[in-house]
């Protein structure tokens, strides 16, 4: 992945409502949502989550398919994987990130993240 990809999807998770949509979405699944379910399950007015799907879509973060009347989103999860896969590529030193290594790097009880 290059820097511009990862820039631009990560640009578009930062915003709270859109990354309470790609949540969502990841959450349904590669079933999906409609918009209209969107937009009740997070109180978005249509409007605004129409823009905020439009943002997702052009990151690459989100994919929408016709079904019968309706519009489906839902979350590209290759995509998604692609981006944390880019985000931890040089974990670790380049060595497995097992949950030992996880263990390691966490602060210690009342130390700060």
């Amino acid at each position: 992945m290059e820097n511009k990809v990862a820039v631009t999807a990560l640009a578009a998770l930062a915003h709270e409502s859109r990354l309470s949509v790609f949540r969502l979405l990841v959450e349904a699944g590669p079933q999906g949502l409609p918009a209209g379910e969107i937009s009740t399950r997070l109180e978005l007015p249509r409007s605004s989550l129409s823009f905020h799907l439009k943002e997702l879509s052009h990151a690459g973060l989100v994919r929408a398919e016709q079904r019968s009347r309706f519009v489906i989103y839902s979350a590209d999860f290759a995509a998604m994987n692609t981006l944390i896969g880019f985000l931890t590529e040089n974990c670790c030193g380049g060595e497995s990130c097992s949950p030992a290594s996880a263990l390691a790097c966490a602060p210690t009880e009342g130390e700060s993240p």
